[in-house]
C-alpha cells in the first residue's frame, strides 16, 4: 500500500451540500476510473480481474484518504467510526484504507476562520483579545483549535469548528457508506444500519461544542480530588455551538515519553489505565476516543493532561454491571462465568455458530490475560499477535451472524486505544490491582 499522504495546509472546508457531493461524486468516478484501466490492463495480460484487487490499488488508497481528509468533517471522521464498529469482520484491505483517516487535516485558511468566528461571537470580536493566532495548533476532522490571550490576560485554547459540518453529517455518512458498499469489500450479511444511525448520533454530538464545553467541565469536577489529572477550565463565556474555549494546558505529547525511564512510563500509564476503569465502573461516564492526542504529560507536574471531551459516553448501569461480573469471573479464571457474563452483555449470542462462537471465547481469554498478570509487560508479549491471528481467523469467514449492541464498541474501542498505548511506551503495569478496587 502507498504511504504518501500530503502535508496539512491551509485548504478551505467545503459546506455546501452541493459542494461536497460533488467531491463524492469526483472520488467515486475517479476510482471507477482506475479500476476500469487495471482492469482492461490485466485483461490484456490474459488474468481475470479481481474486483477487490482493482479497487485497493496505492492510487485508489491514495485518493481516498486525501479527498476525504480534505472534506473534514463526518467524511473524514465515519470512516474510523466503520472501522471501530465492524471490528475484526472488515477485510485487512479495507481497514487499511479506514486506518489512514488519521487525526491530522488541513487546516481552514485565515479568511475562512474570520468567517466562522464573526457568526460566533460578532465583527468585533478580535477587540476581546490582547493576541489570536490564526494559524492552529492542532487540526482535525472536525475543527481545529487556535492559542489566544484575552485582554484580561487569559491563555487559551479555543477549537473552531469546520463550516458545515453539522448541516452535513448525514449525508457525508450516507455517501461514505455508499462507496463502501460500491467496493464490494463489506462482509455479507453486515447490516449497515444501526452503524450508521449510531455514527450520526454520535457525531452530531461531536459537533456540539456546547456537550464538549459540558463534558470536559463534568470531568474536571469528577476529578478535583485527583491532582495527578489536568483537565482545562471551560470558558463559558466564549463558548457556544461552534466554538469551544478552555485554558491552555501547557504538555507534551505522551508518545514523547517513549524515551522516559521506565518507571515514568509505568507510572503514567497506571494512571491511565486506572482512570479508564474508574470511568467505566464509577463514574459511569467515559471519554471513548482514545487518539493519542487527547493525552499530554508535563514534565514539570508529572501531571498527566487530558483533553477532547466531544466523544464522551454515559455508560448505562446495567452496562456497568455487566462488565463488572465479566471482570470478575475473568480475574478469578472462572470460564462458564465469563461465557456467561458476555452473553448478558450481547457480545455473542445463539445466532453465531459454534465454531465461531469458540473462535471469539479464545480471544477473552487472551484479552484477560494481562488483567491476571502480576505485572504485565506490555512491550514483551505475544497478546496482540494471538488477537490479531484469531481476527483473521473469523474475518476470513466473511459472514455476519450477530452484532454487539452499540455501546460496547464504544467501550471497546477505549480499551484498545489503551492497550495500543501502553505498547508504545513498553509500559509494565498490575492491571489487577488497578481492576480489583471496583469489583467488590
Amino acid at each position: 500500500m502507498s504511504s504518501h499522504r500530503s502535508e496539512p495546509r491551509a485548504l478551505s472546508v467545503p459546506s455546501g451540500r452541493i459542494s461536497r457531493l460533488a467531491r463524492f461524486g469526483g472520488l467515486a468516478s475517479g476510482i471507477a476510473g482506475n479500476v476500469a484501466l487495471h482492469g482492461a490492463r490485466q485483461l490484456a495480460q490474459g488474468r481475470r480481474p479481481v474486483m477487490s484487487d482493482l479497487i485497493l490499488t496505492p492510487a485508489n488508497v491514495a485518493r481516498l484518504a486525501e479527498q476525504l481528509s480534505q472534506m473534514r468533517g463526518a467524511a473524514m471522521k465515519v470512516g474510523q467510526l466503520l472501522s471501530m464498529d465492524a471490528g475484526e469482520m472488515l477485510p485487512p484491505e479495507l481497514a487499511d484504507i479506514l486506518a489512514r483517516l488519521r487525526s491530522e487535516a488541513h487546516y481552514m485558511p485565515p479568511r475562512q476562520l474570520r468567517t466562522v468566528l464573526d457568526a460566533a461571537w460578532g465583527k468585533d470580536w478580535h477587540r476581546r483579545f490582547r493576541t489570536f493566532n490564526v494559524r492552529p495548533i492542532a487540526a482535525a476532522s472536525i475543527g481545529q483549535v487556535h492559542r489566544a490571550t484575552t485582554v484580561e490576560g487569559e491563555d487559551l485554547a479555543i477549537k473552531v469548528q469546520y463550516p458545515g459540518v453539522r448541516r452535513s453529517i448525514d449525508s457525508d455518512v450516507d455517501n461514505v457508506a455508499a462507496l463502501m458498499r460500491i467496493s464490494g469489500l463489506l462482509p455479507r450479511g453486515l447490516d449497515l444500519a444501526q452503524m450508521l444511525a449510531e455514527a450520526k448520533r454520535q457525531l452530531h454530538e461531536e459537533a456540539d461544542y456546547e456537550r464538549e464545553g459540558r463534558c470536559l467541565a463534568r470531568f474536571g469536577t469528577l476529578l478535583t480530588g485527583a491532582p495527578e489529572f489536568r483537565v482545562p477550565a471551560l470558558h463559558e463565556g466564549l463558548t457556544g455551538r461552534d466554538v469551544l474555549a478552555m485554558t491552555h494546558v501547557a504538555g507534551d505529547p505522551v508518545e514523547d515519553l517513549v524515551e522516559a525511564p521506565q518507571a515514568e512510563r509505568d507510572r503514567v500509564m497506571r494512571l491511565l489505565i486506572g482512570l479508564m476503569f474508574r470511568e467505566l465502573l464509577d463514574f459511569r461516564l467515559m471519554q471513548t476516543d482514545p487518539n493519542f492526542a487527547n493525552y499530554r504529560h508535563d514534565p514539570s507536574t508529572g501531571q498527566v493532561v487530558l483533553l477532547d471531551f466531544g466523544a464522551t459516553r454515559e455508560v448505562g448501569t446495567d452496562m456497568a454491571e455487566g462488565y463488572r461480573r465479566l471482570l470478575r469471573a475473568g480475574l478469578a479464571g472462572e470460564s462458564d462465568a465469563m461465557q456467561a457474563a458476555v452473553f448478558e452483555l450481547g457480545f455473542l449470542s445463539e445466532a453465531v455458530p459454534a465454531d465461531l462462537r469458540t473462535l471469539m471465547l479464545q480471544m477473552l481469554e487472551i484479552s484477560m490475560e494481562p488483567l491476571r498478570a502480576a505485572r504485565f509487560d506490555f512491550g514483551a508479549n505475544d497478546v496482540a499477535l494471538r488477537l490479531r491471528d484469531l481476527g483473521m481467523e473469523i474475518g476470513e469467514q466473511r459472514e455476519v451472524h450477530h452484532l454487539p449492541p452499540v455501546e460496547t464498541f464504544y467501550i471497546q474501542r477505549k480499551f484498545g486505544g489503551m492497550y495500543l498505548l501502553a505498547s508504545r511506551l513498553r509500559a509494565r503495569v498490575a492491571i489487577r490491582e488497578l481492576i480489583e478496587p471496583y469489583l467488590q
